[in-house]
């Protein structure tokens, strides 16, 4: 009898259970809490599900006391504090720590977009750099806090992007260790760009602003649209070079798309490829969410930071969409910076909408995915002009 009590007495100690109840296990615990939150807001609520259902899981998979190796298990460099990992979620995360996973994610992302509205209206272009305004605003803020060195502050301020491939990649280059911290920020923030954006919009515009119509967009022909790629590739990487893994794949996913030459290659890309990859990604991200490394001040100081990044990057497109609108003399309706910021389709959808209340008749949608699609183009040339300054 004193044999069974001790086998069962050995496998509650050893169970998962108990150890939430000991150590640093309240730090795991409120972890599973928050994998579940994201797997909540991604099924129930549809707030960006393809990523947050991977990622919330890996938040799971990492942070069950106990004997779970096999899956992913964490240690932390003393001398560095950088954490290195192992077993299966720490091989596949490799193609996290050297950039591979948000480079093929940009491939795919080229295959799906449309610069057609980018090319047909070149000028909201500007309005696409515009929207970089909050990365910057943040980089300053944080730096000049004193949990923050440049790395880290650069590393932040990329969460104004709102562009999730792009923070993983400046991130993992030039501070590895906040990397949970800033992916998860910047996937949740992206999630709630339409609870965001319309307050920050309703704010800065006048409702004749938002009631402006606009010219219908021209045609762009296959001949622009298969050059486009091509010149945007050369020029950019010609001037910032360190961009080039980030604009150099979205470009080539655009050219499989607009040649029309390779169809198989658009399909894979922009389907299979691009969803197993994403998998991956939030899988791995999710994986180095563990209590040790996330529950921190730091964090606390990054989500904060990042609404700052996400309020002023939608707040510098609509500014500057004002000043267009004045230039032109009411030709450019001002919401439409708001799409600057590089959520596609999400953001112009934001401004589609905002327009459609105002006026039912008034359809942005086109005129919003031009600012929309630079803004992809512009953060990663922001990650380009921050990896120059401090990697």
């Amino acid at each position: 009898m004193n044999e069974v009590v001790n086998i069962l007495k050995e496998i509650a100690l050893e169970s998962g259970i108990y150890k939430l109840f000991i150590g640093d296990g309240w730090k795991n615990a409120v972890m599973l809490g928050v994998g579940i939150i994201l797997l909540y807001l991604a099924i129930f609520r549809d707030f960006e599900p393809y990523l947050l259902i991977p990622i919330g899981f890996g938040i799971l998979i990492a942070n069950f006391p106990g004997d779970t190796d096999i899956f992913i298990k964490t240690v932390i460099d003393e001398t560095t504090g950088e954490a290195k990992y192992s077993g299966l979620l720490g091989f596949l995360y490799t193609g996290v720590k050297t950039g591979i996973y948000p480079c093929l994610i940009f491939l795919g992302i080229g295959a799906t977009t449309d610069f057609g509205p980018l090319i047909a209206n070149p000028k909201s272009m500007l309005l696409g750099a515009a929207a970089q305004l909050g990365i910057f605003i943040t980089f300053l803020v944080a730096i000049a806090l004193p949990q923050f060195d440049a790395k880290e502050a650069a590393s932040i301020g990329i969460i104004g992007g709102a562009d999730g491939p792009t923070a993983i990649l400046v991130t993992t280059k030039l501070a590895p260790h906040l990397l949970a911290s800033i992916s998860v920020a910047a996937y949740s923030y992206m999630a709630l760009v339409p609870v965001i954006q319309p307050p920050i919009i309703r704010l800065l515009t006048t409702k004749k602003e938002r009631l402006i119509k606009m010219k219908q967009l021209r045609e762009v022909s296959k001949l622009e649209k298969i050059l486009f790629p091509i010149f945007v590739t050369i020029v950019v990487v010609l001037l910032i070079p360190s961009c080039a893994p980030l604009i150099g794949c979205l470009m080539l996913g655009n050219l499989i798309k607009e040649c029309g030459v390779v169809p198989k290659l658009l399909e894979n890309a922009s389907n299979a490829m691009l969803y197993i990859v994403t998998i991956l990604l939030g899988l791995c991200v999710g994986a180095t969410a563990t209590g040790t490394t996330f529950l921190k001040v730091q964090t606390l100081l990054i989500f904060g930071l990042g609404i700052i990044a996400f309020s002023f990057a939608t707040a510098g497109g609509v500014l500057f969409g004002k000043i267009m609108c004045a230039a032109t003399h009411g030709k450019v309706n001002p919401m439409i910076g708001a799409a600057g910021v590089s959520a596609v389709p999400m953001a112009a959808r934001v401004v589609h909408k905002e327009g459609m209340k105002e006026d039912p008749t008034n359809f942005l949608l086109m005129h919003a995915m031009g600012p929309n699609v630079a803004g992809v183009i512009g953060s990663a040339i922001a990650a380009g002009i921050l990896l120059i300054l401090f990697k």
